[in-house]
């Protein structure tokens, strides 16, 4: 498995196929795919995949007219799910994707997903704040309404709702 492809954090999830991973030797390097099987394999609809061949992420060859995926489209498409996963937008997964194609030693892709991914982490981090602040607030909400139905002998009661999402 090549270094970006360990980066997006293939074969994290293998009950999905992110094992793919952009090593020629991988499983199903030399035959090819029709769109069903990735559709099943990464639990994706064949409209998406086309979406993703539409957007130049992925550029299957064509027997009459129906498309053929190879070994490297499908290292493409676990990276885009993973990217996807993470929270990368499709702009930025196509860089990450181009950027492999062009540079042998992958510095650019390095500094590229370095940089995307800091800015995930920041990103992630507020959010989290925001969530912890927010449930800071419910919970003082909470807390209040039932000493006020405790200071007037009022039953709490609680329903399965109550704690469900």
């Amino acid at each position: 498995m090549s270094q970006p492809a360990r980066l997006m954090g293939l074969g994290a999830r293998p009950a999905i196929g992110l094992d793919a991973g952009l090593d020629p030797g991988a499983d199903g390097a030399g035959r090819s795919f029709a769109i069903g099987e990735l559709a099943d394999e990464f639990g994706l609809t064949h409209r998406t995949i086309r979406h993703y061949e539409d957007e130049g992420l992925l550029a299957p060859q064509r027997d009459g007219t129906a498309r053929v995926y190879g070994h490297r489209d499908r290292a493409r498409l676990a990276l885009i799910c993973r990217g996807k996963r993470l929270g990368f937008s499709l702009a930025e997964i196509k860089e990450f994707l181009t950027l492999y194609d062009a540079d042998e030693i992958q510095k650019e892709q390095m500094r590229f997903m370095q940089r995307i991914a800091r800015r995930r982490i920041a990103d992630l981090e507020r959010q989290l704040q925001d969530v912890q602040q927010t449930l800071g607030e419910l919970r003082i909400i909470d807390t209040q309404i039932s000493d006020h139905f405790r200071k007037n002998g009022i039953t709490e009661t609680h329903t399965p709702e109550d704690t469900q999402p």
